[in-house]
């Protein structure tokens, strides 16, 4: 359903990664828990919008200053005539909603005065798009950091009664993905095959409301996307991200704080929706899980050597 195409600067140590319609705009909604959030295009698929769609999704590290990644995704489309023909013998206007992640203080050069990298990030990921689902540091992902560990891009599918859900998470939260014996991921029990590690958490007394091993705040957000293979009314579509955003409660302690800007899209194809409740539900719980899988797949495969901590060391990338 949908392609992903990620590049990154290393010398600014961010990155950006835009998902793609494999075939024509998809029905989009989404949903915004995180106190501070960077963003664009958001109220064009809230579910009042008119149209309600997507020609693409791009997520971007940077802060405010990826959302110009966007702004490159979305004049490129245009000339390939991607978007709305609002009026005859005018560009096409395409939908391009975005979401960006705060890693400006990663130890990257981000001294680049009036010419942020995140214009030629945009271009560069969208004439990378593949099918390939590369996790790690990768992407938006580049640059990220789980707490006081190195964040990345996970990417995970899983199926339900014949329909798929797929999960895009770039993880770069306050909150540590690590339980406190600093081994055993949180989403630990949505696991498929030993994917991140298999390690299992013993005896373990009431964790702390704050773990020591989370980051300051403000530099932080999680941003993502999920898809379902069928059409859902824009209603149940928006349920789904709000669900989705579940996932990143069960894998990162704490999640939603004041200061990220956890973001989630919710994408499925145009076409008759499916009304019944009980899918939606269904639907929704499987997305939360492989928004949590995703999170530890993305912290898993991070690349080491380049993000340190915000707290002045440099923490190995877990050894499960």
């Amino acid at each position: 359903m949908l392609l992903i195409g990620h590049a990154h600067a290393p010398d600014a140590r961010s990155g950006v990664t835009v998902l793609l319609p494999a075939s024509g705009p998809l029905v989009c909604a989404v949903d915004m828990r995180g106190g501070g959030p960077a963003t664009r295009e958001t109220d064009a698929v809230r579910a009042d919008a008119t149209l309600g769609i997507a020609h693409a999704i791009v997520l971007s590290g940077g802060s405010v200053f990826g959302l110009a990644a966007a702004d490159a995704v979305a004049t490129m489309l245009s000339t390939r005539g991607t978007g709305l023909a609002l009026v005859p013998d005018t560009p096409p206007v395409p939908i391009i909603p975005a979401a960006c992640l705060y890693d400006l203080n990663n130890g990257g050069a981000k001294d680049w005065g009036v010419a942020p990298p995140y214009a030629d990030l945009g271009r560069a990921s969208l004439e990378a798009v593949s099918e390939a689902m590369p996790c790690g540091s990768v992407g938006a992902g580049y640059g990220a950091m789980a707490g006081a560990w190195r964040g990345g891009f996970g990417s995970v599918s899983a199926s339900h009664d014949g329909v798929t859900v797929t999960a895009h998470i770039a993880v770069n939260s306050i909150g540590s993905p690590l339980m406190p014996d600093g081994e055993t991921f949180w989403a630990w029990p949505f696991e498929q095959n030993g994917e991140f590690g298999n390690r299992h958490p013993g005896l373990m007394n009431p964790p702390p409301v704050l773990p020591a091993d989370i980051k300051d705040a403000g530099t932080a957000t999680c941003i993502g996307a999920v898809t379902v293979s069928i059409p859902l009314n824009r209603g149940a579509l928006r349920r789904i991200a709000v669900m989705a955003q579940d996932g990143l409660a069960r894998a990162i302690r704490p999640s939603h704080a004041p200061f990220d800007g956890d973001t989630i899209f919710a994408l499925c194809p145009q076409g008759t929706p499916d009304d019944d409740p009980r899918r939606v539900m269904a639907l929704g719980s499987l997305a939360a899980d492989c928004v949590a899988r995703a999170v530890a797949l993305g912290c898993w495969h991070a690349q080491d050597g380049f993000a340190p901590s915000v707290r002045g060391s440099n923490p190995p990338k877990p050894a499960l």
